[in-house]
This record gives C-alpha cells, structure tokens and sequence, in this order.
C-alpha cells in the first residue's frame, strides 16, 4: 500500500504546474487559518464589550459554527453590532468553505491526483531495466490471439495505446499499457525499444507504413512484423523499415486450401517442424475404416506417429481402442519418407477428381482459389458482387443462400465447400445449410473471431480457423523461429525444452498424456529427431520435445511444468 502511495506521489509531483497548485492550496488553507483566529478574537472582544464572558474554546467553536453555516444558535450576540459581526462571519465562511475551498481542492488537488493514479495506471514510460519484451502498437483479433501465446511462454509484452481512457479500459481488463502516440519517434524511445525482442503494427497498410517508419528513426536493429492488406503495401513496408510483412488472409487462404483432399487417401501436409512432416489424410474409403489403430499399428509398421484424429470437426487424442470410421481424418506426423510409406499402404484411386465451391470472394476467398489453382484442383467462387473479381470464368454472381445459386456453382458434384466471408453470423449460417444441402461433404470454414469456432462445428464444419489465430501464429513464429504449428482453431503443434521436473524420467514415466492431455509427437536430442519414440527413452535436460496439443491441454501443459 505505501510503495503505491509513494509512486502515486511520485507521478504527482513530478508535474511543476501540480507542484504550483499545491502551493496555492496551502496559501488557502493558511489563509482560512488566519481568518478563523482573526473572527476568534473579534468574537472575545465583541462579548466582553455586551458583558459576556466565554473561553477562547468556545470562541473558535462559534467561529466554526457560524462559518460552516450549521448555527446550533446556543451562543448569539444581543447588540446589533454583534449581529452584524456574525452575518460578515457566515457570508465569508459560506463563500470560503463551501464554494472557493471546495472548488479549489476539487480542481487543483483531487482531479489531478486522480490523472496522476490514472497515470500510474496506464504509464507514458517504461522502467529503464525493461527488456526482452514485445511492442504491440495495437489491439485488435490478432493480438487478442497472440497475447495467450506470449503469456504461455512468459514473454513480456506492452500494448501502447494513443488515447489515455481506452488504455484505462485496457489496464482495468487485465492487459499491460502504455499511452504514447504511435508517430511519434519519442514514444519508442520510451518504451526501450532498443531493448525489445519484436515490435508488431498489425494496424491499416498507411498507419502501419507510418509506425514501421517511426521505430526505425529509434532503432535499426529492434525485429519488426507488419500485416499488409493490399499485394501493393508489402513492398512500401519493406521500405519503411519491416522485417516481415504478413498478410494474414493469404495466409488463411494457402491453409484452407491446403485442407482440401483429393478423395485418395493419402497424407496431405499442412504443416513443419524442420524434417518432421505434420499431415492429414481421410480413412474414407480406404483399408483403414472398421479397424482400431491397436491393429492397425501405423507406428510399428512405419514409425509413423498419429497425434489425433478428428471427426466431423471434433478432435481426440484417440487410443489403442479406436475405431476408426469413414468420417475420420488421421493426423500425422513423420519424415516425408515415412508418409510415402503411409501412402503406398493406403493411398486408394481417385473416382473423381476435386472440386471445390468458395463463398465468398473476399481476400481470404481469392488467396484460397488461387492456392486451389497452384494445385491443379477446380473451383467456383459464389459472391453477390461481380466486381471483386477480375477473372470471372469461375465465378457465380449470386447469393450463396440461394439453392439456384449453389446448385449453378456446382455444390451438387463438389468435393469441398469453403466459406470464407467475413461475418461469423453468414458463416454460421451458410455452413449449417451447406450441411444439410450435402451431409457427406468436407466443409471449411473461416471464423473472424476465435468464440465462435465451437458454433461453426456445431453448424457442420469439419475444420475451422480465424484470421486472427494465423496472424498471431505467424507472428509468434517470426518470435521463436517458426517453433509452432498451427494444425487448427485450437490444436497446435510446438516444441519445448524438456521441463525440469521431467529430465531424467523415461516416456512412460512421465506419464505426459495423461498428466496433460498433450501427445508428443518426437523428441530432439543431440541434434536428431527422433520420431515415435520408445516408451524406454530418457529425456535429457537439453533435449526438446515436439508435442501436440489443443488450448486446455496446452494450459495445463505450462501450468504443471513452468517451463
């Protein structure tokens, strides 16, 4: 309490025009204090010329009495001028206590003290022995995702924020802040930008271009990671001074697209970590549905690790006793050799090749065509506006609600339905009615914010990912060195230095899945991946693991082992 009495006193103080005001105040209050004994006196005086004799106690009782206007009327003056006396003495004590003191202390002392507790709130400077944290010049999806992250790997990290009363709502929401205008070269100066791991400007092309700009007047050597909008921006914020310019909705579009299968069987990758491959492949019509993966023994027969499996966008661990059906999806991890064994294995003909129907033509919408184009896999775009796209071969101009609409798209003979727009309501919605349109398709869907993942699984997607989840992902990897793959909404692959309470142990011991809820995929020792790995095996302190797990597991994960 009195370090934050001290700092409080601290930030008030160090203002001259407050350190004036509180000079004015004690020169009313002195003032107030002369008059009282002034009117104390006159009051003696007064009483011994009417013949009455009081203390001078009572003196300064009457004089605060009558000054405070309260009048109790049990000590009163019989002469005229004694009365007179008391009107002078009430009128200056109403005008002084009650209308110039109060005003005084309310605007030159109590407001400014409560600016200086907002202050110390939300600070305009960071400690000088701050270091190793990441700058984040906004707050918006992709740092609301990317925040948990930070926090997980213990991170600092300060949001500078322009305005004063949105960075109070920030504090008061559990956030670190800093009010500080984001063009302005002395606000990085002091947020020690010359000792922070990473600045992020996830902001518009312009104002991003001007932050970028603005830091590098700081530090030429601070990281920074920009997001761009526009294929024109990623050039002009590589000018200005970023390290990496992200566009999150090509990004989203390359992975929904990467999601889409060919009906085959085979592994499809859609992530890394170094040499080891993170894959998906459907059971659907291959030698895999009806067996258990106890029988199956895709770890034995090909040291080919499953992480999980999902199920009408429904993840499980899985166990030797899974069943696995023709709506499941086995997600694996191993080396590109180790797949290709997986894919000779189950791999099965193409009765028709992909087809893939896109709603909406937005950026995310596009950026997910053109990586289905790169593929070789056909597509329709459906959106009401005709102008978003320059090549209108596969485009169907018209509402995706629309079943006219859809069935001129091609939903009838398609493989896949992505709905990619914007609005989670549309999604929802869309997502629903595609499901019920075609039970047995594949659907992925976009979320624009994170809360609303569970309700597009819950409407029919198989898979679902929010723009804001893969910008903080990537730039989270641009922090660790691309140590984090994000597999989906929720379930990501990472890796992490073996914990020391684990250090020692074999696999079995640790008993990992079963503490957490995480499935370790591998381990890296000794500068070797080892994939599968024995139960028998000893971790070593300087080892590494590779482990997937979804949000809870994760949490559980870090909290258990403070890694």
């Amino acid at each position: 309490m009195m370090k934050t009495f001290s700092a409080l006193a601290a930030s008030y103080l160090r203002s001259g025009r407050r350190r004036g005001n509180l000079w004015m105040l004690a020169r009313l209050l002195l003032l107030l204090l002369a008059m009282i004994v002034f009117y104390s006196a006159a009051f003696h005086a007064l009483m011994e010329a009417e013949g009455q004799s009081h203390t001078w106690l009572t003196g300064l009782y009457w004089t605060m009495v009558t000054m405070s206007t309260l009048g109790y009327g049990d000590i009163s003056f019989h002469s005229d001028l004694g009365r007179m006396f008391s009107v002078v003495v009430l009128v200056t004590g109403t005008i002084y206590l009650l209308i110039l003191l109060p005003f005084t202390f309310i605007q030159f002392f109590y407001a400014p003290w409560l600016e200086a507790r907002d202050a110390a709130r939300a600070p305009r400077e960071l400690p000088a022995e701050m270091t190793g944290h990441v700058l984040l010049t906004g707050y918006g999806p992709i740092e609301t995702a990317l925040i948990p992250q930070l926090q997980q790997f213990r991170t600092p990290y300060v949001i500078i924020v322009p305005d004063l009363a949105e960075a109070l709502r920030l504090h008061d929401e559990g956030l670190f802040v800093m009010v500080g205008d984001l063009d302005n070269p002395g606000t990085y100066e002091r947020a020690r930008v010359r000792q922070a791991v990473l600045v992020t400007a996830t902001r518009a092309d312009t104002a991003n271009t001007n932050i970028a700009f603005t830091v590098r007047e700081v530090s030429s050597d601070v990281a920074m990671v920009t997001t761009a909008s526009a294929d024109a921006s990623v050039d002009i914020l590589r000018l200005a001074g970023s390290d990496h310019v992200l566009q999150p909705g090509e990004l989203l579009g390359g992975f929904l697209a990467r999601r889409v299968y060919g009906g085959d069987g085979r592994s499809h990758v859609v992530g890394h970590l170094d040499d080891l491959l993170i894959a998906e492949a459907s059971a659907a019509r291959t030698a895999l549905v009806g067996k258990r993966l106890r029988d199956l023994n895709l770890p034995g027969r090909m040291n080919v690790t499953v992480g999980g499996i999902w199920e009408r966008g429904r993840f499980t661990l899985g166990g030797p006793d899974t069943v696995v059906t023709p709506n499941a999806v086995l997600l694996l991890a191993g080396t590109r050799e180790q797949l290709d064994r997986y894919d000779q294995t189950y791999g099965v003909a193409v009765e028709a090749p992909a087809f893939v129907v896109i709603v909406g033509a937005g950026r995310v919408g596009q950026a997910t065509a053109a990586a289905l184009a790169a593929r070789g896999i056909e597509y329709r775009l459906v959106d009401k506006q005709a102008a978003r796209v320059k090549d209108a071969s596969h485009l169907v101009v018209g509402d995706a609600a629309d079943l006219d609409v859809l069935k001129a798209a091609g939903l009838d003979r398609a493989t896949c339905a992505i709905v990619t727009t914007h609005d989670d309501d549309v999604n929802v919605y869309l997502t629903l009615y595609c499901r019920r349109l075609r039970p047995d398709m594949l659907i992925l869907s976009r979320a624009t914010l994170e809360r609303n993942t569970n309700t597009l699984h819950r409407a029919g997607a198989d898979f679902v990912l929010s723009l804001a989840s893969m910008g903080a992902n990537a730039i989270f990897n641009q922090l660790r060195g691309r140590r984090v793959v994000l597999v989906a909404e929720g379930l990501e692959v990472f890796t992490v230095p073996v914990p020391r309470a684990l250090a020692g142990k074999t696999l079995i011991e640790t008993q990992l899945r079963q503490q957490t809820g995480c499935n370790l995929l591998a381990v890296r020792r000794r500068g070797e991946l080892v994939i599968n790995p024995d139960a028998g095996m000893r971790l070593d302190e300087e080892a590494e693991l590779v482990v997937m797990a979804d949000t809870e597991a994760e949490r559980r994960f870090f909290d258990l082992y403070k890694v």
